[in-house]
């Protein structure tokens, strides 16, 4: 997917989300939704410092041939 298909698919959910629902509702799902996004990037952001720490222990647990 490209960044405009992205943005329009988003779009498109947005809209469907909201369609039918009160201003209260829509603003509470925004903040689900960002709560959602920030946990996620929490999450990612952990994963990828946790593979670097391995992989500097791994290597520094190497030993250099004489």
């Amino acid at each position: 997917m490209n960044a405009s298909e992205v943005t329009g698919t988003v779009t498109a959910l947005a809209n469907a989300l909201a369609c039918g629902r009160s201003t209260e509702n829509i603003v509470l799902l925004s903040s689900v939704m960002v709560m959602l996004g920030d946990t996620l990037a929490t999450i990612a952001t952990a994963r990828d410092i946790n593979e670097k720490n391995q992989f500097c222990c791994d290597n520094s647990k190497q030993r250099l041939s004489p």
